[in-house]
């Protein structure tokens, strides 16, 4: 859909605009210069936008131009550059558009990572809605499984509302995630977001720690202190791990939920609570109600949106972008490059990973250490994590200028067999895909044309599949 759709370049420095469109065009983009005189003129009913980059730009009409750019689009993705108008300088409606900020000049990683967002505000209704900045969503929980779809979907519908939120899920699998996007994208982002892990804390200490306590309530109360409920005013309060609260403290959470008010230990001053409760946990509160170890009133308060975090078995076609997502991490925070090859993705995505993400995760940041700027293939991944039933590897004869050294110039050739059980041919075609790709990108510097070259394709067909994957590197553009 958005193939045939332009960027917008909306600058005052003709000269900034046009090497932005030169880079746009290597990558096989199309683009419309607008300047603050001649914007209007550009906004037409039936003109649509990939996206809007907005540059330097004439600060007294800047205000008043973005605020007809959102009545011409609301769902127009808004991309900042650090020299151009502000985040502040907008009103909230105009600033819920916002995707990113381009630095200047700007990075061959970070230019993909924002056209990727255009894409997925375009490609989604609901990646950008008025008064939410709903696109943090799409980074924070990565995948195109239904799964995690339908995890996005519940968090839109009830992140607005004040409605308790039960988040469940096995050990690992993101639900803190879940719930910093509940409260990111609700009305009460403004405040304090709280977590308390209920099962990390002492049972005899965590009254005083979600209530506070006044001085001398209880020896080495040296000071009254604030608990929890009082430092989430306004906010959220996430409740982590609630299957493991104490029966006698299950009930004074449930008066907070009825009553909204609560005291804290040593004091009669009631206090209100202004606090939305999101909880979560690993157990099956159900089972716990019938066994007398959860109290069942609290469970029908605290159930009232229920939402499920699939485990990482359940979605397995994610692994190859959340592989690149945690790659991308490690990168931006300074750690060496790893890129995985094919069969390391298919090994993977076999996996049951019962540590779900974290575990993931963890993996990723062990192969940085111990390959850095290399190509981790199948052989090199920690036992547990080879699962080539059914695949036959063969590797071919060495060429001339060809290696099998770490630095993935050499590409082994799979023959496959067709598992027993079968296979899903769509998703086991995209990992291929995903590694050649970034295998290619890894041996060309990053420069996508001569990775094209590489892979025997067009560059914009490259260029394409690299949006569609997620894929991204860190050179600067000005030197591709």
């Amino acid at each position: 859909m958005w193939k045939e759709l332009e960027i917008l370049l909306w600058s005052d420095e003709p000269e900034r605009s046009a090497q932005l469109n030169t880079i746009f065009s290597f990558l096989g983009e199309t683009c419309a210069l607008a300047t603050s005189e001649t914007l209007e003129s550009m906004l037409i009913e039936e003109k649509k936008f990939l996206g809007v980059f907005i540059g330097s730009v004439n600060p007294d009409s800047a205000k008043a131009l973005a605020q007809r750019i959102h009545k011409f689009d609301r769902q127009v993705p808004l991309v900042l550059m650090n020299d151009g108008l502000r985040g502040e300088q907008m009103e909230p409606v105009v600033q819920a558009q916002v995707v990113g900020v381009l630095d200047w000049p700007p990075r061959y990683a970070q230019l993909l990572d924002l056209l990727h967002q255009c894409q997925v505000c375009r490609n989604n209704r609901h990646a950008i809605r008025v008064n939410e900045r709903s696109s943090e969503l799409f980074r924070s929980l990565v995948g195109n499984s239904k799964a995690i779809q339908e995890v996005r979907r519940l968090i839109e519908h009830v992140a607005q509302t004040d409605a308790n939120v039960l988040i469940l899920g096995e050990t690992g699998t993101g639900k803190e995630v879940v719930a910093r996007n509940l409260h990111y994208m609700s009305s009460r982002r403004t405040k304090p977001f709280v977590p308390v892990n209920c099962g990390a804390i002492p049972a005899d200490l965590l009254e005083s720690e979600l209530f506070g306590h006044e001085k001398g309530a209880f020896t080495g109360a040296i000071t009254a202190r604030q608990g929890r409920f009082e430092l989430a005013q306004g906010g959220t309060l996430f409740l982590d791990e609630i299957g493991d609260m104490p029966m006698g403290l299950q009930v004074k959470i449930l008066r907070v939920l009825q009553e909204k008010t609560f005291e804290r230990v040593g004091s009669n001053k009631t206090i209100q609570a202004d606090v939305r409760i999101i909880a979560a946990t690993h157990r099956n509160l159900e089972r716990l109600v019938d066994e007398g170890k959860f109290r069942e009133d609290l469970f029908y308060r605290l159930n009232v949106f229920p939402i499920e975090v699939p485990p990482m078995r359940d979605r397995r076609e994610d692994v190859p972008l959340l592989v690149n997502e945690l790659v991308a991490r490690l990168e931006a925070a300074g750690s060496p490059a790893v890129r995985l090859s094919p069969n390391a993705l298919i090994s993977m995505s076999r996996y049951d990973w019962p540590g779900n993400v974290r575990e993931l995760a963890n993996l990723i940041e062990r192969l940085a250490i111990l390959y850095p700027y290399g190509v981790v293939d199948v052989g090199d991944l920690p036992s547990k994590y080879r699962h080539m039933e059914g695949l036959s590897i063969s590797q071919p004869p060495t060429l001339a200028g060809d290696s099998d050294d770490r630095t993935g110039t050499g590409v082994a050739s799979t023959v496959a067999v067709l598992p027993r059980d079968g296979l899903n041919l769509k998703d086991y075609i995209a990992e291929l895909e995903i590694a050649f790709i970034n295998q290619a990108l890894n041996e060309c510097g990053g420069v996508v044309a001569r990775a094209a070259d590489r892979l025997q394709m067009r560059r914009t067909t490259l260029v394409e599949k690299m949006r569609k994957y997620g894929l991204s590197r860190d050179e600067e553009v000005s030197e591709v």
